[in-house]
């Protein structure tokens, strides 16, 4: 197939994108569901499997201008007025022959919290790394159905570690163990994510999850087991009386 025509599989377009990206020299990394059933093959069979459409990439801001050219070289259509408007942090582009959108996120994914991201784009070949793909499931505070499925396929598929070799804790309570909101945030969904898995468990497919729910407790455990730092300490003594999330309208969990 030749590099300007998209394919209709969207993990084979998006391994085409990184590929033409990476041979431009540019880190570009697939993220979302996309990114997560790359390297996650819990997610592309039942009970996990669900269909994809767009694609969610992360890039370099520095890289923008040479990422709209490159997108626009592998059949893309720049959203001219958003990229104007955003372009600092987010470009958006279509691809009409089937109908994709694609998302390219500049340096973090910026939803209910901030995910920065810049220093970690060549952790992984054409995902974000493991750690990065769960906590930005595990960072949407209006969980939905897809994003449960999408975090349980990372733990499914990755063990707890200290390094990118799996979902790295270290990473994890970089963020869970200075930020008190990153904490209650993750906690939280995380602590949903344990009751969907359990759930998930129950049926024939789901025998091949049944050591999800554990995985989420050491997870759990491990956070609260780290040192906090002082602004966290003293963000806790506020708690829920004051919001500690951002809620962006649009939010689209793909």
């Amino acid at each position: 197939m030749a590099e300007g025509q998209p394919h209709e599989d969207p993990l084979a377009e998006a391994r085409r994108v990184v590929d033409a990206a990476t041979a431009a020299g540019l880190a570009v990394r697939a993220t979302g569901g996309v990114g997560i059933a790359l390297v996650c093959e819990s997610a592309c069979r039942p009970p996990l499997a669900r269909p994809y459409q767009d694609i969610d990439f992360m890039a370099d801001a520095h890289d923008a201008g040479a990422i709209a050219r490159l997108f626009m070289e592998l059949g893309y259509e720049p959203e001219e007025e958003f990229n104007v408007l955003h372009g600092q942090r987010r470009l958006f582009f279509l691809e009409r022959e089937h109908h994709r959108q694609a998302d390219v996120f500049l340096d973090a994914i910026e939803m209910c919290h901030r995910l920065d991201v810049s220093n970690r784009l060549r952790v992984h070949d054409q995902s974000l790394a493991p750690a990065d793909l769960l906590l930005s499931k595990l960072q949407v505070v209006e969980t939905n159905d897809k994003d449960y499925r999408d975090a349980i396929a990372v733990l499914a598929d990755h063990e707890l570690t200290a390094d990118d070799t799996g979902i790295s804790i270290n990473r994890v309570n970089e963020l869970c163990a200075t930020d008190w909101g990153w904490w209650r945030t993750v906690t939280m969904v995380a602590e949903r994510t344990h009751k969907v898995a359990r759930e998930l468990c129950q049926g024939e497919d789901g025998k091949a999850l049944e050591h999800v729910p554990d995985r989420i407790r050491h997870l759990l455990a491990e956070i609260e087991r780290a040192p906090k730092s002082r602004k966290w300490k003293m963000r806790a003594r506020v708690g829920e009386r004051v919001r500690w999330h951002e809620d962006p309208e649009d939010i689209d969990h793909s």
